[in-house]
């Protein structure tokens, strides 16, 4: 499968990391181009749309909205055409229908929920999240197929994605208590780790991604 992946370059991140892994994938699954991009027009055309974010959600959300036109170019093309969407941490985060990290933001809406402090049951866990941390896969996904409960991923946040909806929790791992790993929901696709720095079960991913078709 080829075509064009955008990589949305809004000034919250580094991106090199990412890029590098989704254009190893791409090349090894024959998936097309890949560009870092802060131009709608291109946004609008690409046949999988990826957002990345580090840093707090208010932060983030305030940056992308600041790049005139690409909020509405991905929303034309994840929500009328239906292209494949990954969003990365803050990325994910913001599908959320509100962020609570500093104010109250609002999210995209695109899959119900909020975005909380993480809040360990044991006040001997340090926050933010931070390391490797053990997937638990609560239901099958296309984007995570060969993943397995007990893979490995690798995690950096205080805040995390408590979805409205169980079924569109598609994995979690334990942090004295249940936290928001990977959620989903159509063409809607969004991890709270970095793919990018989790090694053999990040690439795989990436790779499941590129070829995915919902």
């Amino acid at each position: 499968m080829t075509g064009l992946t955008a990589l949305i370059d809004y000034e919250s991140g580094n991106l090199h990391s990412a890029q590098k892994a989704f254009e190893r994938m791409a090349r090894e699954t024959d998936a097309g181009e890949v560009v870092v991009t802060s131009d709608p027009a291109l946004v609008a055309r690409a046949d999988r749309i990826v957002l990345p974010g580090d840093g707090a959600f208010p932060a983030c959300r305030r940056a992308l909205f600041e790049h005139s036109g690409i909020f509405e170019a991905m929303d034309e093309a994840v929500n009328r055409r239906g292209v494949p969407f990954f969003g990365i941490c803050i990325g994910m985060q913001m599908l959320a229908d509100t962020g609570r990290e500093y104010e109250d933001t609002p999210g995209f809406g695109w899959i119900g929920g909020e975005v909380v402090e993480i809040a360990p049951e044991d006040p001997a866990l340090k926050v933010p999240h931070m390391g490797w941390n053990d997937l638990v896969i609560d239901h099958a996904h296309p984007v995570l197929a060969g993943i397995e409960t007990g893979d490995h991923a690798y995690f950096v946040h205080s805040y995390h994605f408590r979805v409205a909806n169980p079924q569109e929790r598609l994995a979690h791992v334990d942090y004295a208590g249940e936290v928001t790993a990977v959620v989903g929901k159509g063409n809607v696709f969004g991890t709270q780790f970095h793919p990018e720095k989790s090694q053999a079960a990040g690439l795989r991913i990436i790779a499941n991604f590129l070829g995915w078709q919902p």
